[in-house]
């Protein structure tokens, strides 16, 4: 590292030992400090004066603060009792006090209160599980605008067809309405984490879509193993034969229908897949219509993937 690099680094180091706080990169704690990005990233939000505002990894509360000035209540989940203690020390006394409540514990363990909004700088390490927590959340809330690791923004919106396409894409693009919001370069944060990162904002579709998830997630594990493969090669996997058998017999029992002589369960996937023109689909070019079309033809012959 050259000197002057040096120097600036151990100043910062220095001054955050001063704060007694020494950040935990190991749990994803990279603290925003750039008050321009935290005051866009609140503006995108939209908040509105009625809002109940949940924050995920409020840190030292930068972010918090700025949404304590506009929302009617502000849910910050943190899982350091030191960023915990230090968030507190920034609203007591203040008029905003009894607008902030705090969750104290890890956000996938928790069961979430009623929020309008979510607005977070999330540990990246939870993206995945984190966005289909807030997704499944009911009641559904408004939207979410949520920084990411770059790679795993753009996975959430591309499309079919694209290189980052992929199951994360097309499963939370079945739940939510996704779209890139801005840039944020590493130096942005302190300490500064080691890839680029995104604003994204995601609108859960309400109504949601008359599917049942669970199946809809066990389709695009199937389809994305190989996504560069023909379904039909797909369904040909040892192990995804041997469930589609387990559930077609039990889908058999469950309604009282006796299995056809001579069954044979590849052929009959093959069949469903002839039939309804779907066996040279590839999955990255499948968009949500079509994976539709292939959980429905399967479902109408009583298969089922969960």
């Amino acid at each position: 590292m050259p000197k002057v690099g040096r120097e600036k680094s151990n100043r910062i180091h220095k001054e955050i030992a001063r704060q007694g706080i020494f950040f935990k990169t190991e749990i994803g704690q990279h603290i925003l400090k750039n008050p321009l990005i935290v005051q866009n990233i609140v503006e995108k939000a939209a908040l509105r004066p009625t809002d109940v505002v949940l924050e995920i990894g409020s840190g030292t509360g930068n972010m918090t603060m700025k949404m304590l000035d506009k929302a009617k209540k502000v849910i910050a989940c943190e899982i350091d009792s030191r960023m915990v203690a230090e968030l507190q020390k920034r609203v007591m006394g203040t008029p905003v006090q009894s607008k902030l409540q705090i969750l104290v514990g890890d956000v996938l363990k928790i069961n979430l209160p009623f929020f309008d909004l979510c607005v977070a700088n999330i540990p990246y390490q939870i993206s995945s599980p984190l966005v289909f927590k807030l997704l499944l959340h009911r009641p559904i809330f408004r939207c979410a605008v949520l920084m990411f690791q770059r790679e795993f923004a753009e996975r959430l919106v591309a499309k079919a067809g694209d290189k980052h396409y992929c199951r994360l894409s097309v499963n939370t693009q079945l739940l939510a309405r996704v779209d890139m919001l801005m840039k944020v370069g590493k130096n942005n944060f302190r300490p500064p984490p080691k890839v680029e990162s995104n604003v994204v904002r995601i609108e859960p579709r309400n109504p949601p879509p008359p599917i049942n998830y669970k199946e809809w997630d066990g389709l695009t594990r199937i389809a994305f193993v190989r996504k560069n493969k023909m379904l039909s090669a797909a369904f040909k996997q040892t192990s995804v034969t041997a469930m589609m058998e387990k559930n077609y017999k039990l889908h058999c029992s469950l309604n009282n229908t006796p299995l056809p002589e001579n069954f044979d369960i590849k052929e009959k996937i093959n069949n469903v897949l002839l039939i309804n023109n779907v066996a040279d689909l590839r999955a990255r070019t499948m968009d949500i219509d079509d994976f539709v079309k292939v959980l429905h033809a399967f479902n109408k012959e009583g298969f089922h993937f969960v």
